[in-house]
Order: C-alpha cells, then sequence, then structure tokens
C-alpha cells in the first residue's frame, strides 16, 4: 500500500477497564520511544523493501531533454499552419539515442518515441495523421486537420526539476520507486538496518513440526507467523530453540537473546500462573515492564519491556492472540525501527457482515473476510472468533476493529477495517 494511505495514529477506540492499558494507549506506548536504526548503503538491486535513510534528490530534471512520446514527424505548428496544402518537405530524422537535428524553417523532421525533439519545432504529429508521399525525388508529407500545436511531446522537467526531493527519507521502497532510483543514476541506495528479531516460544508441551509426537505435546506454529512477518517487514528473524516451564531455563534463554537482537519476542508464559516464568526472567535480566494486559480481544496478556534500545514483546500463547498481537504491534514496531515515517496500516470504514455478541470494554479485533453484496466492499465476519483458533486466523483478510466502547456488531454497520495485507 502507499505511504499516503498510512495513519501517523490510531483512532480513539475508547476507555479502558481499571488496571487494563487501553488499545490505542498501548500502540502509542510502543511506538512512542522507537529511535530508527542506523543506516546502511545497499546496492539497488537489494534496497526492494527496505526503508529509505535520507531523501533521494533529482541530480537532473526528468526527462533530461525534451522528446516524442510518438513516432510521427515534428514540425514548428506555425509552419504547418501557414504551409499550402498542409504539406511540408521531410528533412532529416531524430531517432532515439542520437542527437537532435536542427530542423529547417518550414519544413518536418520524421521523428520516433523517445528521440530529442529537434531544434526549432514545438509539436509532433503522430504518423497515423500523417500521409508520406514522394514529389520531385524528395520526401514530402501531408497532415490531416487534427493537429494540435505541442501535442505528443514529453518536456524536459516534467516529471520531476532538479533538485527536487525524488523520494523522502522514511520511504519504504518497492519495485517503482526502485525505478525512479535508477532512473535518476543511484547504484546504492542509503536505507536503515534491518531489525534483528529473536523469537523464542515457551512451553513443556512443544514440539517443532515433524518432530515425534508425545503424550499432551502441541506442535508449535506461533513462531512461525511471527517469523514470517517479521521477515516480511524487513527484518532478520530466527527462532530460538523452545524455554520450558522453568525459571531458571527461562532466564539463561532470555539473557543469551538478549545478546544478539534488536527486538526480542516471547510466545507464551506472560501470564501470572504457576508456570508462567518469562516476565520474572525479563526482570531478571534487567528489562523494564511498560506495560502488561491491554483492554483488548483477543491478547489481552500482551508485554511490552525495553533493555536501553532492545525493545521485548511477550505475546500471548493463544495462536489467534499470538499472531493479532505481533500484527498490530510487532509488525509497526519493526517498521518503526527501520525509520518508516507511516509505521501503522491504513483503517478504512466498510460496511460489515455477520453479527457478534459481545459487552463494551475491550477493543476487539475480529477476523473477517473481504466479500461483497450487491456490488459494496464489503467484510465478512469468519464463524470461529476463538482465540485458540489456527484455522480462522489463516483464513482471515481482515481484521475488523470494534472499539472498547462498542456493544454488539450488528448485521450490515459501518466500522472500521485493517486488511491483513495492508500491514506490511
Amino acid at each position: 500500500m502507499s505511504d499516503s494511505h498510512r495513519t501517523s495514529a490510531p483512532p480513539p477506540g475508547g476507555s479502558a477497564p481499571a488496571g487494563l492499558l487501553g488499545f490505542d494507549e498501548a500502540i502509542a506506548l510502543v511506538l512512542g520511544r522507537v529511535e530508527p536504526l542506523a543506516h546502511e548503503r545497499v546496492p539497488i538491486y537489494e534496497a526492494d523493501g527496505r526503508v529509505l535513510a535520507a531523501d533521494l534528490l533529482a541530480p537532473y530534471p526528468l526527462p533530461q531533454f525534451d522528446y516524442s512520446a510518438m513516432d510521427g514527424y515534428a514540425l514548428a505548428f506555425a509552419d504547418l499552419e501557414a504551409a499550402a496544402a498542409r504539406e511540408l518537405p521531410v528533412v532529416g530524422e531524430s531517432a532515439a539515442g542520437g542527437e537532435a537535428p536542427l530542423l529547417a524553417p518550414r519544413s518536418t523532421c520524421r521523428i520516433f518515441t523517445g528521440a530529442p525533439l529537434p531544434s526549432g519545432a514545438d509539436t509532433v504529429v503522430m504518423q497515423e495523421n500523417v500521409e508520406a508521399f514522394e514529389r520531385g525525388g524528395s520526401r514530402w508529407a501531408r497532415f490531416a486537420n487534427a493537429v494540435k500545436p505541442s501535442a505528443n511531446i514529453r518536456r524536459r522537467g516534467e516529471d520531476l526539476g532538479a533538485g527536487a526531493v525524488a523520494i523522502a527519507r522514511g520511504t519504504r521502497l518497492d519495485p517503482g520507486k526502485i525505478a525512479l532510483a535508477a532512473a535518476l543514476d543511484r547504484g546504492t541506495l542509503a536505507v536503515a538496518q534491518r531489525p534483528v528479531v529473536t523469537v523464542l516460544g515457551t512451553g513443556d508441551e512443544l514440539r517443532s513440526p515433524g518432530e515425534p509426537s508425545r503424550p499432551s505435546s502441541v506442535v508449535e506454529s506461533n513462531g512461525f507467523f511471527v517469523a514470517t512477518m517479521a521477515r516480511r517487514a524487513g527484518a532478520y528473524a530466527r527462532l530460538g530453540a523452545f524455554v520450558p516451564d522453568d525459571a531458571g531455563a527461562a532466564r539463561s534463554a532470555i539473557a543469551t537473546a538478549l545478546e544478539s537482537c534488536d527486538v526480542l519476542v516471547t510466545i507464551g508464559g506472560v501470564s501470572v500462573g504457576t508456570h508462567d516464568v518469562v516476565r520474572p526472567a525479563l526482570v531478571a535480566a534487567g528489562v523494564s515492564i511498560d506495560f502488561y494486559k491491554v483492554a483488548m480481544k483477543p491478547g489481552k496478556p500482551i508485554t511490552l519491556g525495553r533493555r536501553g534500545k532492545q525493545v521485548v514483546l511477550g505475546l500471548p500463547g493463544n495462536p489467534a492472540s499470538a499472531s493479532l498481537t505481533f500484527l498490530l504491534f510487532g509488525v509497526p514496531l519493526l517498521r518503526a525501527l527501520s525509520g518508516d515515517r507511516a509505521p501503522l496500516p491504513r483503517r478504512q470504514r466498510m460496511r460489515v457482515r455477520g453479527a457478534i455478541r459481545r459487552e463494551p470494554g475491550r477493543t476487539e479485533l475480529a477476523r473477517a473476510v473481504f466479500d461483497s453484496v450487491d456490488g459494496e466492499p464489503c467484510a465478512r465476519l469468519l464463524p470461529n472468533q476463538a482465540s485458540g483458533a489456527v484455522t480462522s486466523f489463516a483464513a482471515a483478510e481482515a481484521l475488523v476493529v470494534i472499539p472498547a466502547a462498542h456493544g454488539a456488531v450488528v448485521d450490515g454497520e459501518t466500522l472500521e477495517v485493517i486488511a491483513i495485507a495492508d500491514v506490511c
């Protein structure tokens, strides 16, 4: 999505219940103290998805010279208007890559797409509106009556003036912007360094996909979602070994992970149960906890901590909760660390199909797919909104934002919607 469609701050979502941080306040805290990482220079062909670290200025105008937008004939419009029977002799030609010839008075010049405009010409007539013929051993051209002055010419600097900002600092580069940088003769670009993310799944029950099953084991999937989304957001992401429900093991794993990352993401174990060992281990490693528990559904027990410039996100363990909180907190954090001037996804108002029974109090992010009814785009709520559901998040294309103060969702009402594809 384009930067102009991103918001710099989330809209208000209502007040939070006592003891819980509001959803929008939590996002503001995540982004409020982020310092972009240092920049580096990379070859332009490696810059896709990176964030520009300095304004890219045009060293020359684009286009650099007046040229023809069509195959046809270049002429001075006044000469054509004065010519008998709208006929002019053809003298010379201008082709792409060559020097622009001087247009002889009261004549026309054959010209090709991309070729420089001859000096003295101010109009190009496309060849479909010209009848070429010979007279007395010379080439002539007869022009239709529909010729307009200044037609079919791209003027020097009409795209971009010399010294203008071609791409602003903080812009995430895409193929079109890379092509523009190449047109401005840039072989390398200054971009923010990639954040390094370590992902730690916690719990005695976890095993990796493909490993032998054991009683009550659970195949870990959250880390794959987090690592994949982190890479899409431009980070280096690595999955650490699973952390058992043991206080000493958690302290050791977290201390080791913090030695070599910008962002540590833990999954599970951030609550206050007997087997929830993550938060004490974070504190033991010198991490200060900014918040714990957010008035949102799903994902209430999300935790934010910092150690110097390092940021720690403690995600809930339920699959939908972990995926959703990383989408809405983790990805914007990584974008901000990369210097992205618009790290938050846009929210669009859209009619919602389906209903949800709920009580006010927490901002709810409901999974949905895009659809249309009678030609009008809408977001259709998925039937399974459980925080432990893997299937509904895999199917989801959008998140419907239900403000904290909002009661039950009625079929057909209009709410804000975040397209998951817009997140990064």
